[in-house]
């Protein structure tokens, strides 16, 4: 029997699902199978694909409550952040399966003046089996990204999604096999860190991850060892600048919702602000009215949600705590406000 590992409700810490803990072997006979695929679905032909696709996209709005509670069951997230993010990966879906025909098309190349009379074309084709390893913070939009692109290129994808959401990935699998013409095309597969270290090293033809920086670099170095080609988008430290002619509404409100959204969870969002100092006490000033009217709760009831990582938790804590030993000063709120937060979820 395969071990399995639980996801939990970040603002409750109740049990959402129990999944399994699949093996490199397992891992192994899912790429088999999705390579198996890869004829019959390059056959479809760009329409025929698009027209699997269109259904899926079609399938995931007709859906969209039920998807949409459990990202907010997994992640923490308020509903309606995850309403908008279900919006934004059929967007995604729609985009690839209307402009892959159109972007893979043969093109032709000027030979130039040494071999004016050659004709030089390209072609695009596809890979056969692309790996998938996406997210916690945005699990359904982020690594739809790279799914519904290779799709529509004519790749077979293998999707694993992080341990903190296997349920929205699944969730993804069993939608795309509702309407999916045959099996094989689009498989979840569902573990720890194991099992995506078996992803990279099966026989995949590349892998497209979605992560920490660390964990990146982990990805890149198992892949290398079947000489595996990756697409890494890694985190960033992302600064907001505020010039002195700024409107200073626009920019305290850019700047409070890219901090807070997903409760500061993402990979673009406000990390640190730099104002001119003619504005800066109004920008301030703003910036804690507006701060003061946000609420945490639980997914429904509040602007933003919970950590999805415990972990992070200690790592912001640090950030505060270093802040201040250099000399920040709390414009609004205080350390102790945050304990209190903390213990009351």
């Amino acid at each position: 029997m395969s071990k399995t590992f639980n996801s939990f409700n970040p603002a409750t810490g109740e049990v959402v699902g129990r999944y399994p803990i699949m093996t490199t072997k397992e891992v192994a006979a899912v790429v088999e199978q999705a390579r198996e695929a890869a004829d019959g679905w390059v056959k479809l032909g760009f329409s025929g694909r698009k027209k699997t696709l269109l259904a899926w996209s079609s399938y995931i709005i007709n859906n969209v409550e039920q998807i949409a509670q459990l990202i907010s069951l997994e992640t923490g997230k308020p509903l309606s952040d995850s309403r908008l993010e279900v919006s934004n990966t059929v967007n995604h879906i729609g985009w690839a399966a209307r402009h892959a025909e159109e972007i893979m098309r043969t093109s032709h190349r000027a030979p130039g003046a040494l071999m004016a009379n050659m004709a030089a074309t390209v072609e695009r084709s596809p890979l056969g089996v692309v790996g998938v390893i996406g997210p916690w913070n945005y699990p359904i939009f982020t690594p739809m990204g790279s799914i519904a692109y290779a799709l529509a290129a004519g790749n077979t994808v293998v999707f694993k999604p992080s341990e903190y959401t296997p349920g929205v990935g699944m969730w993804i699998n069993e939608s795309f096999n509702a309407i999916a013409p045959f099996s094989g095309i689009f498989t979840t597969i569902t573990g720890l860190g194991e099992t995506g270290n078996a992803l990279c090293t099966s026989a995949i033809n590349k892998l497209s991850f979605t992560g920490s920086t660390r964990t990146a670099k982990l990805v890149a170095a198992a892949c290398a060892t079947q000489m595996t080609p990756v697409v890494l988008e890694c985190g960033g430290k992302d600064p907001v600048i505020v010039a002195a002619d700024a409107h200073i509404d626009r920019a305290v409100d850019a700047t409070i919702w890219s901090a807070m959204a997903n409760a500061g969870q993402s990979c673009i969002g406000a990390e640190r602000v730099y104002v001119d100092e003619k504005v800066a006490d109004i920008f301030v000033e703003k910036a804690i009215a507006l701060a003061s009217t946000l609420t945490a709760a639980v997914p429904g009831e509040g602007n933003y949600g919970a950590s999805t990582m415990p972990s992070q938790i200690g790592v912001i804590t640090s950030h505060i705590k270093a802040a201040i030993k250099d000399g920040g000063k709390f414009a609004y709120g205080s350390l102790n406000r945050f304990r209190i937060h903390l213990c009351s979820r």
